[in-house]
């Protein structure tokens, strides 16, 4: 990365080791900027696949919300009947039974994948904290050179 500035040290100038200090910055900044974009893509991918699966989640427990609605339409109806009158009386679940379990089947379902989701988002941070930390340990190392 560094220049290398063939004279002997007696005779480089100020100019020279300047230009040098110079062009190093330069690439130091657009390697860090080269890694702070890399960072954020494997970021954004993180991102991309934890929203999905929580979008998957989501839409399971509504999907199970919706069949717990209907069940208790059905629920309400199957109790307005008179006693032995009900339509599916010869059923071994009623029709509000069988809506129930598939909306705990599904509610279930959307449970696990938001909890899954939100664990994928918990599991990383969306900043690009390596960069960040690089850059520190860089700004600390050029503060400390031209201290001394």
């Amino acid at each position: 990365m560094a220049t290398e500035v063939h004279t002997p040290a007696q005779e480089a100038s100020t100019t020279s080791l300047l230009q040098g200090i110079i062009n190093d910055t330069a690439d130091l900044i657009r390697h860090e900027i080269r890694f702070a974009r890399t960072e954020i893509k494997a970021d954004l991918s993180k991102t991309r696949d934890a929203t999905a699966v929580l979008a998957l989640g989501a839409g399971a427990a509504l999907l199970g919300a919706i069949l717990l609605a209907l069940m208790l339409v059905y629920l309400i109806h199957w109790l307005s009947y008179p006693a032995g009158t009900a339509p599916d009386r010869d059923a071994a679940i009623p029709l509000w039974g069988c809506y129930g379990i598939v909306s705990a089947v599904f509610l279930a379902l959307g449970a696990v994948g938001l909890y899954a989701g939100y664990a994928k988002f918990q599991s990383f941070n969306p900043l690009p904290d390596q960069t960040a930390q690089t850059v520190k340990e860089n700004v600390g190392w050029i503060a400390n050179a031209n201290s001394k």
